[in-house]
């Protein structure tokens, strides 16, 4: 099964059992897509029962399943309660970690066996087992991740459904049990639908989010390759947003956010995809299309906005640039796609020119029309980059205990460049390997002065994809470190998407790197459909709570519920939480209410030099209050 039909396949079965409540059919769907999705010869799903002594197979797909199917077992029996007992997967990969007299025992159902755990948010459900006996054949790492996943996205729904159920035999007498059952019913269906909605959706405008427009964007561009066809991206920035919202507040500048959607909304044709990507910034894909019709889509949104809004009895005008980039001309992925229309947005936006098309022999950067190879390569040659570091504090003692190094290039002319620029220019040209060694060896450096000088600090960098996939990467690891003792100064922050390519080469790397004393981070938390399934087998230490969650803690009531279970959800995986992008006391203050272990962002402290960290930390280890 390719990524794209896993995909779907995930989708449809969340959609189906999130508004599912008939548990016996919750059952019998989730064993029929998961055997789908891993090709096994027999599904079973066996369920914990309510004495918490035995365990019952509810639902069944494949071979041999009716002799199987309503038979329970005790708990301690087979590999289920195996399972049951270390809460975690079953596969042959477990096998290394037994003793012989285990070893031996278990040996046989190894390989044509796997079982993954279904665990809610209260308790711990059940399992799913995937067997291929008669046909022998060896399940591998992939089936078992593609089948954590598939339990993480399921489990909710299946506790709902249970939960629903329980009720339903509890008060099936009384009249006014049954009312309240119904009310529970229809917000059981309104929590799944409202968390579809934001995982998927935009808040403030309904549009689909960056996460949805990514995945869309990343179907069309694969459409457009297979149909030979073109395919045109718009990236829409408001000019002076910010203006608006100093001038009129905040409440004012979402309802103008919200008029401008709408209005754009109406030229969006039913193949298109137009999306809020964040803050001021719209996006829109636009299938089957050229360079001329492209340009004329974003000249009608221009034309559009030229009408006024009315806000509080104030005549607002609100202007916006477009960088426009097309497929196959000026990339074949989402990544390249997205980065140049940024830079030639912003072009547009330098140029007053409105509306500006990316041109690959100028390509357009906030560096103006720099030939950024060349500028680059000089720049790694004359130590133009160097790094800022952005305090993290103990929020139980408010003290400095790690800081996240920033790369920065200090460019002679156009003074300093942030990484959002030139780190995917570096992947390009084959520079960004020299690069993370450069700020390895540097944050490595800086960090150990630091303890020298009585600071019990470690240094956090972020690591890239091509790094990692690099063949040379852990050989440079072992140059640069030295020593366990200097590996556990370091963490290193890798995000979730890069395990959208191979995960198991980036398994194996990771594995090294914490052997090698280095804590590993998951950055931007949140933002990726396999976030749980991951952080059961993932060698991490530490995840980083992504900022779009922080920021409206304040406001979104939903928001936090996310930030706290997050928490949750990490402290019982015995992993510690960091919380980047804090603006406001009060939101850092709710945060260590809710146990939240670190956090950084502008009210704690602005990335600083190194000049500047010094004399931070000799001043004082508290920076917040």
């Amino acid at each position: 099964m390719h990524r794209e039909a896993e995909i779907d396949l995930l989708q449809q079965t969340f959609a189906e059992i999130g508004s599912e409540l008939d548990l016996d059919r919750v059952f019998q769907i989730v064993a029929e897509r998961a055997r789908t999705l891993v090709k096994a010869e027999t599904l079973l799903i066996p369920i914990l029962d309510e004495n918490c002594e035995t365990y019952t197979y509810r639902a069944g797909s494949g071979k041999n399943i009716e002799e199987i199917v309503d038979t329970s077992l005790p708990l301690n029996h087979g590999v289920c309660g195996w399972v049951w007992k270390h809460k975690k997967a079953w596969w042959r990969g477990v096998l290394a970690e037994l003793d012989e007299e285990e070893r031996n025992r278990w040996e046989k159902e190894a390989g044509t066996l796997i079982m993954v755990p279904l665990q809610g948010k209260k308790h711990f459900l059940g399992g799913i087992s995937a067997i291929d006996k008669i046909g022998k054949r060896e399940f591998t790492r992939r089936d078992l991740n593609l089948l954590t996943m598939f339990a993480g996205i399921v489990s909710i729904a299946i506790e709902n459904a249970m939960t629903v159920k329980q009720m339903e035999e509890t008060s099936r007498l009384n009249e006014d049990y049954r009312r309240r059952l119904k009310i529970m019913n229809k917000q059981l269906l309104e929590s799944n639908r409202e968390l579809e909605f934001h995982a998927l959706y935009d808040p403030l405008t309904a549009l689909p989010n960056r996460s949805l427009f990514k995945d869309r964007l990343e179907r069309g561009l694969a459409l457009a390759e297979s149909d030979n066809a073109r395919l045109g991206l718009l990236l829409i920035d408001l000019d002076r947003f910010k203006d608006i919202n100093d001038a009129l507040g905040h409440d004012k500048g979402d309802y103008l956010l919200k008029e401008i959607a709408l209005l754009f909304q109406q030229y969006v044709f039913p193949n298109d995809t137009f999306a809020r990507l964040g803050g001021d910034e719209f996006a829109m894909i636009i299938p089957d299309s050229n360079e001329k019709a492209v340009t004329e889509r974003a000249a009608i949104l221009l034309k559009a906005l030229e009408k006024p809004f009315i806000i509080n009895d104030s005549t607002i005008t609100v202007g916006a640039s477009v960088g426009i980039t097309l497929y196959p001309e000026h990339g074949d992925n989402v990544t390249d796609m997205l980065s140049r229309a940024d830079s030639t947005m912003y072009a547009a936006k330098k140029s007053n020119q409105r509306i500006v098309v990316y041109e690959p022999a100028n390509d357009y950067s906030p560096l103006g029309h720099l030939t950024m190879v060349t500028e680059l390569r000089k720049a790694m040659s004359n130590g133009e980059f160097e790094l800022y570091y952005q305090p993290q504090i103990d929020l139980k003692t408010n003290r400095v205990i790690a800081v996240e190094a920033l790369g920065r290039w200090m460019h002679s002319r156009y003074g300093l460049v942030k990484p959002e620029v030139y780190i995917s220019e570096l992947e390009q040209i084959g520079m960004i390997e020299q690069y993370t060694t450069w700020a390895i060896e540097t944050a490595l450096g800086h960090v150990t002065g630091w303890r020298e000088s009585g600071h019990e600090l470690r240094v956090s960098v972020n690591i890239s994809v091509t790094d990692l996939l690099n063949p040379e990467f852990m050989t440079r690891l072992d140059a640069l470190i030295g020593t366990k003792e200097h590996g556990e100064l370091l963490i290193f922050e890798i995000t979730e998407n890069l395990f959208l390519s191979e995960y198991d080469r980036l398994f194996e790397v990771l594995e090294y790197i914490r052997k090698l004393g280095i804590t590993l981070s998951i950055d931007d938390f949140g933002t990726g459909y396999s976030s749980l399934s991951r952080l059961k087998t993932l060698p991490v230490g530490e995840l980083k709570i992504d900022q779009s969650f922080i920021k409206d803690m304040e406001k979104s009531p939903n928001d936090e519920v996310i930030v706290h279970s997050t928490i949750e959800l990490a402290h019982n995986l015995g992993l510690s939480v960091v919380a980047e992008g804090v603006e406001s006391n009060e939101t850092l203050h709710r945060l260590a209410q809710l146990g939240c272990d670190t956090a950084q962002g502008f009210i704690i402290s602005e990335p600083l030099t190194v000049t500047q960290m010094g004399t931070l930390l000799d001043g004082s280890d508290v920076v917040a209050s």
